[in-house]
């Protein structure tokens, strides 16, 4: 393929090959000598005291080589694990995650101590003798319990649940709500989810002792965070410490915290003198990998009787766990979009963590993001609904038009056409034909619904890091190389002085920028140097196509490579270093704000409240697209998590005794290919102006448009039965429930 058609080339990924073949290379494949294999005994139980832990059976086990407690990690972990939380300053409780349960657990999966062991089932069998004698306590579960007077607390000796009560705001809500001529309210639910990784977490470390250095292969996304953080709880200097993620199998944010096992196993090779491994189990995957979304929403939506919408409120209840984890701050970022689409000056968003004995809570694919959306979307849709509109006309009405946008706390919208990519997603369901066509099937008896869902997200926090395909194409189209001759390396801290990680879409609009502003370097570099071999002035040498030449005699030129050879030798201009080596450290001056619109059709089956998707229509616009094929298959799969978030999973705890009852995949029902029909997924294109490529986030977007789209589909098709609303997940129990209420 010529370079020059590299950007918005469709091209495999170059990693694909690799994995798909059994080649990759994961933490589990990590086999140094003289390993450890480490087993956590974790609490059975959501809230406990710890009277006793008898470790005489487990230590006569075969192969056991040693067992850590709190006591003995005193020694090696100091004080509580750090937290990065922007809301810790507003905190009300004074709450410390301990590395390790010493006198009381908090939620069910809480670890209690540490076996290692020659072999991994040796750990596990050794583990199991250990006896921990427990008093259970009274555990609450929920935020309602939660927040209720009287609850009991999440931890002892704390005067009530509340983690932090936020509020921020902008305009006048209060003239707002009372211009308006109609105030919609409703609670939405955010059921709590496992972000269910295809890979669990896993762990090699190993300690050195002379040189007090650390080396930790672990299934993390923010390697660098994981680095910073192990030397705060350690002492070890930052600079001794390596950390690297080689091939990952799924995050989804689940790998952007950084555990207790993951200090832990630290702190027991340091203690052991040797290497340390630990592999999760999909059953503790399930109960101690931190959970997602669990908040709940209420709003209120203020408009004129004519579609104007005027103000909204929203309280969002964050079911943060038993402990405030390390980005719970995400998950607040809710509020940064709580206007969605719409020119909405008069917000007042408060968000409240609330503490349980529950696993931590922590970012899931987009991190607030959905959560906001879905919450504006189903307001929209039920303004409509009272005023007697279609939820198209009111959205169209109601958008964002001018561009650049301030919105109700000052962040900029950097570029947007909202009205251009459902103009171009109505087009392509057919909208007006799939509504005459409901009519008449609702004559039949059929309940067929159409959703909408009209989505923006704020990305590009902060500096980046890359993936391996589209950085490898902007890197070889802008050096003028062969692709395959680039090569990508990310997700070691012993190449990289630091990054902020992989999340949050920012991939490609900080990384890859990055990655453009230094290739162009080099570029600048090569031609002076290319000037001063062709004997020319630096303004008559012409870059193009991997030549650099002489204006108007293209036979005069050098390649890119010949260039790169002739910088490490000793013909330079003056004052030239030798290399082309350069290195950009991107700080987008600003956020960048994709958007899209998508249609879902889908149709309940009165009988059974069985719900079928029938039809699903995604049009998002991430500005200038470097890999079409990246970008379709990051939608794909964002737009499957949120169906199974619409429809099927939810986690759940016994109220009773705070343990899971949905605590192995037999009971979590996630999505198949049979339940997900096939996508429709085009594009609009409006260029970001916050990045020299023009890009915006793609990674999030099939989530925060897919679950609403879903479910205001599934509320329209029970429209003529008199059902306003319905919480995810819309099972078929459920909405056969709401069905036969209704026909009482």
């Amino acid at each position: 393929m010529a370079v020059s058609t590299l950007i918005g080339a469709k091209i495999h990924r170059r990693e694909d090959p690799r994995l798909v073949s059994g080649r990759g290379r994961y933490v589990d494949d990590m086999q140094p000598t003289n390993v450890l294999h480490a087993a956590f005994i974790r609490s059975p139980y959501g809230h406990a005291k710890i009277s006793r832990i008898d470790l005489t059976e487990a230590t006569k086990a075969p192969g056991v080589e040693a067992i850590y407690t709190a006591r003995d990690f005193e020694k090696i972990l100091q004080g509580a694990m750090p937290v990065t939380n922007s809301f810790v300053a507003d905190k009300k409780q004074p709450i410390g995650w301990a590395y390790i349960a010493k006198d009381e657990t908090r939620y069910q999966g809480e670890i209690v101590a540490v076996v290692l062991a020659r072999g991994r089932d040796e750990a596990a069998d050794a583990a199991s003798l250990v006896q921990v004698d427990y008093k259970p306590m009274t555990p609450v579960v929920d935020i309602d319990g939660a927040v209720a007077k009287g609850s009991p607390t999440a931890h002892s000796g704390i005067p009530d649940n509340i983690a932090w009560d936020t509020t921020v705001g902008g305009g006048d809500v209060k003239a707002a709500f009372a211009e308006a001529d109609v105030v919609v309210k409703q609670r939405i639910l955010q059921q709590r989810l496992f972000p269910i990784a295809m890979e669990g977490r896993a762990l090699v470390v190993e300690y050195t002792p002379i040189e007090n250095k650390l080396t930790m292969w672990s299934s993390t996304q923010v390697p660098h965070w994981v680095r910073l953080c192990l030397t705060l709880a350690t002492g070890i200097p930052e600079s001794n410490i390596r950390v690297i993620a080689p091939d990952v199998g799924g995050g989804f944010g689940s790998k952007i915290h950084i555990y207790p096992e993951e200090y832990l196993a630290a702190a027991a090779s340091k203690l052991s003198g040797q290497a340390v491994k630990w592999v999760e189990e999909r059953s503790e995957n399930l109960t101690a990998t931190h959970h997602g979304r669990a908040q709940i929403f209420d709003i209120e939506v203020a408009a004129k009787k004519d579609g104007t919408l005027l103000g909204y409120k929203v309280t969002q209840y964050v079911d943060t766990g038993a402990y405030v984890s390390v980005f719970s701050s995400f998950q607040c970022s809710a509020y940064a979009i709580a206007e969605g689409a719409y020119d909405l000056k008069n917000v007042e968003f408060r968000t409240v963590g609330v503490l349980t004995n529950t696993t931590p809570t922590d970012a899931y694919r987009g991190a607030g993001r959905p959560e906001a959306t879905h919450a504006i979307e189903r307001g929209i849709d039920l303004v409509a609904r009272e005023l007697g509109m279609d939820p198209v006309e009111i959205r169209r009405k109601n958008f964002t038009k001018k561009f650049p946008h301030t919105n109700y706390l000052g962040l900029i919208y950097d570029t947007g056409d909202y009205d251009k990519a459902l103009t171009k997603a109505l087009e392509i369901a057919n909208y007006s034909e799939l509504r005459r066509r409901q009519e008449d099937l609702r004559k039949q008896g059929k309940l067929i619904g159409i959703g909408l869902s009209t989505w923006i997200e704020v990305c590009g926090f902060g500096p980046g890091q890359g993936h391996a395909t589209t950085f490898a194409q902007i890197a070889a189209e802008t050096l003028g190389i062969p692709y395959d001759q680039t090569e990508v390396r990310t997700g070691d801290t012993g190449d990289t002085p630091f990054g902020y990680g992989t999340y949050g879409s920012r991939s490609l609009h900080v990384g890859g920028s990055a990655v453009l502003m230094s290739s162009r370097k080099v570029v600048d570099k090569a031609k002076k140097l290319a000037a001063h071999l062709l004997e020319a002035a630096d303004e008559d040498v012409v870059f193009e196509g991997g030549r650099f030449y002489v204006k108007g005699s293209p036979d005069r030129a050098k390649t890119m490579g010949e260039i790169a050879f002739a910088a490490h030798r000793d013909n330079l201009p003056p004052g030239m270093e030798h290399g082309l080596e350069a290195t950009t450290y991107y700080d987008p001056p600003d956020l960048s704000w994709p958007f899209g619109a998508h249609v879902c059709v889908v149709e309940v089956d009165p009988e059974t409240g069985a719900v079928k998707l029938q039809r699903y229509v995604a049009v998002d616009d991430c500005g200038n697209v470097i890999n079409p094929m990246i970008v379709e298959g990051q939608v794909h799969g964002g737009v499957v998590q949120g169906i199974g978030q619409a429809l099927f999973e939810e986690v759940l705890y016994d109220h009773e005794t705070g343990q899971l009852k949905t605590g192995t995949l037999r009971e979590y029902m996630v999505p198949t290919a049979n339940e997900i029909p096939e996508f429709v997924t085009e594009r609009t294109v409006t260029p970001s102006i916050t990045n020299p490529l023009g890009a915006k986030g793609i990674g999030e977007a099939g989530t925060i448009a897919s679950s609403i789209a879903v479910i205001n589909a599934v509320c329209d098709a029970l429209t003529p039965l008199g059902i306003k609303h319905i919480d995810m997940p819309a099972t078929s129990d459920r909405v056969w429930k709401l069905i036969k209420e209704a026909g009482k």
